[in-house]
């Protein structure tokens, strides 16, 4: 079993940065694939970022491409968002998930899921 919880949300000017971090317990964080998805209100829950194990694979959604950067820190258990140039679209609640598959799932399908944390940007 995998607890994730996410931190670092809150109220942000447009052009503005943020970052977020997801701290997981267990002993296998080294071993998952993580990712952060995305839903606004009223919409459905996209994709944002994925790192593999190892951090040698990184997927981005178009949207944040350029923007944002995915890391992770394997002896922390933590995996970390950071967000620039932050636009009133990027406003939603923020999830991290983990994929016991080492590799970044290509189907999105993710085991376990914090509770989010909710980033707003006012323009």
């Amino acid at each position: 079993q995998v607890q994730l919880v996410e931190s670092g949300g809150g109220l942000v000017q447009a052009g503005g940065s943020q970052r977020l971090s997801c701290d997981a317990s267990g002993r296998a964080f080294s071993t998952y694939a993580m990712g952060w998805f995305r839903q606004a209100p009223g919409k459905e829950r996209e994709f944002v970022t994925a790192i593999s194990w190892n951090g040698g694979r990184k997927n981005y959604a178009d949207s944040v491409k350029g923007r944002f950067t995915i890391s992770r820190d394997n002896a922390k258990s933590t995996v970390t968002l950071q967000m620039n140039s932050l636009k009133p679209e990027d406003t939603a609640v923020y999830f991290c998930a983990a994929a016991t598959t080492s590799w970044i799932p290509f189907d999105n399908k993710y085991d376990y899921w914090g509770q989010g944390t909710q980033v707003t940007v006012s323009s």
